[in-house]
């Protein structure tokens, strides 16, 4: 997975991945990639929340080991709880303290075997997407650090399929907006010089954020899904494999190793799958993935700019409801950079621009009805002294038909709006003589 692993454009796809697994299947998150993390086991809570309530899918934490605990010194049982899981998940963090940890554990090893003996399902998201190739990027140390790119020993879990590639998620990022931080924070620059050290027969794998790659062994198809693409990239020259495409394992490898030429895929196509090594690429049967975050904000925003330039606040406040319970969606989201305190910073800039419109409304109706009624009353009061009560009357009757009610007492006379019943007598105190 690119990213959005414990986002809400995730929950489909980890539904169909768990859906063959059975109530009773042990499911594990490894928390490695996050280990060093102080904020380590809320991170891991959120996650066995979102997998529970979204997902249906009840999951064991599988603890980071002390970096100072000798690997003969992990418990067998960790191992074999790995080793024995229907489901592993492992996601964001450091790529390189992942494989670091994973090296010395053998846990590594363990994800590979996995993979070879097409066990259960296996599910490795951004940082730990980063360590399934034969290389790997050390994404904080170049991007935070400013440390000399240079590539990684991978878990190469990849290679067992025949695949040997450098897996880059995130891969289409634009966070950085004026700076190039696609491929993972690298950019177009460091990925060229990069590329230049992978041996010929490889390829960069990259995938796009809310974007996953299902590799189906039973079926020998790899499958794109989510909201981007897949790309293949060998020596700068890019092959975009959009999602809903499903292609043979062997085709695949082709394109990797350079034995089938990179050409541009078409848009999936509706026809029946053949599966042979030169088969083109067909669409498998998915379900759209919802919104993005991003993506969900500016539409909560286009909403409300529309009801604001219409007047309309009921609208304006839907808007901000349905923004306030997309960011609490996504609240389970284990990537922390992924634009949640950006949404929270626009919801407080919708409810802001609703001070001025509420404060108006607050003065509302008797600094503007007021400016009218008053002297209306004033000329009522006037017509029923001089003993004119029909041209009063039609007055009064045609306020009522403009929603205001008069009441006359034998000490004032005040006026109130009929669309609300609720609103408390409003306007001019008027002393007038009983009509007789």
């Amino acid at each position: 997975m690119g990213s959005g692993e414990t986002s809400p454009t995730m929950v489909t796809l980890h539904r169909e991945l768990v859906a063959d697994l059975g109530r009773d299947a042990a499911a594990v998150i490894l928390e490695t990639p996050y280990g060093f993390q102080v904020n380590r086991d809320d991170i891991s809570a959120r996650a066995r929340d979102y997998f529970q309530r979204s997902v249906g899918l009840t999951t064991a934490v599988v603890p980071d080991a002390e970096p100072s605990t000798p690997a003969d010194d992990i418990l067998d049982s960790t191992r074999d709880q790995v080793r024995r899981a229907a489901w592993v998940f492992t996601g964001p963090g450091s790529p390189s303290y992942a494989l670091g940890r994973w090296h010395a554990q053998g846990l590594g090893e363990l994800l590979v075997e996995r993979v070879r003996r097409g066990y259960g399902v296996t599910v490795m998201a951004s940082a730990a997407a980063c360590t399934v190739g034969f290389v790997a990027l050390p994404v904080y140390e170049v991007y935070k650090a400013g440390h000399p790119p240079v590539w990684l020993k991978g878990l190469d879990v990849l290679g067992a399929l025949g695949l040997p590639v450098a897996v880059i998620p995130h891969y289409d990022n634009a966070e950085g907006r004026t700076h190039d931080t696609r491929y993972c924070y690298l950019g177009e620059t460091r990925l060229a010089a990069l590329e230049q050290h992978l041996p010929h027969d490889s390829a960069v794998l990259g995938i796009d954020e809310h974007t996953a790659v299902i590799v189906d062994l039973g079926a020998d198809t790899a499958r794109v899904w989510g909201h981007g693409v897949m790309t293949l990239r060998r020596r700068g020259v890019s092959t975009l494999i959009p999602a809903g495409t499903t292609l043979p394992l062997e085709r695949l490898r082709n394109l990797v190793t350079g034995t089938a030429q990179l050409t541009e895929f078409p848009a999936p196509r509706t026809t029946p799958a053949d599966h042979h090594a030169n088969a083109p690429a067909t669409p498998a049967i998915t379900t759209a993935a919802p919104a993005t975050l991003q993506e969900a904000v500016h539409a909560a925003e286009t909403r409300f700019d529309s009801a604001r330039a219409a007047h309309d606040a009921g609208s304006m406040v839907d808007a901000i409801l349905d923004l306030e319970a997309v960011i609490t969606e996504w609240a389970a989201d284990m990537e922390e950079d992924q634009g949640g305190e950006w949404a929270r910073t626009v919801l407080r800039g919708m409810i802001r621009q609703l001070t001025l419109p509420a404060q108006q409304g607050m003065l509302e109706p008797g600094r503007t009805l007021g400016c009218i009624l008053d002297p209306l009353l004033d000329l009522r009061k006037r017509l029923r002294t001089r003993g004119d009560f029909h041209l009063a009357d039609h007055l009064r009757a045609a306020l009522a038909a403009g929603g205001i009610e008069i009441r006359d007492s034998s000490e004032r006379t005040s006026w109130r709006l009929t669309a609300n019943d609720s609103a408390p007598p409003t306007g001019a105190d008027t002393a007038v003589p009983p009509r007789e």
